[in-house]
């Protein structure tokens, strides 16, 4: 048995709400609409992964969802200038990811993340 793919389901009243946020500030695209859930997807290719957590690291909150992207400087500033609640600032964390958290218009807090090269 193999696991194919973990999908993130977050419940918010207005999927439509959420679209520009997650279509700007992370160049994804909308794969599936049908009003009362959007899906959006990369390009990219990823193993299934799934995290349980008493804390977020560094003394933050665990956040809804971690994104992982290639540039996360520039998601950063992206989300500064669109004028993004910034949960938790830009950090080089001890073990080995450079990461910020955002609060997207449903009020989740999305880590994004970069690991160390």
């Amino acid at each position: 048995m193999t696991v194919r793919r973990i999908v993130a389901n977050l419940a918010v009243a207005d999927p439509a709400s959420v679209r520009d946020f997650y279509e700007r500030l992370l160049d994804l695209k909308v794969v599936m609409d049908h009003g009362w859930i959007l899906t959006f997807a990369s390009d990219a290719m990823a193993k299934p992964e799934l995290s349980v957590a008493s804390e977020g690291g560094s003394g933050t909150p665990v956040p809804d969802l971690s994104i992982e992207v290639d540039d996360v400087d520039m998601i950063y500033e992206r989300a500064k200038a669109s004028g993004c609640e910034i949960v938790y600032g830009i950090a080089d964390e001890p073990w080995g990811v450079r990461r910020f958290y955002v609060r997207d218009p449903s009020g989740r807090i999305v880590n994004i993340l970069a690991h160390a090269k």
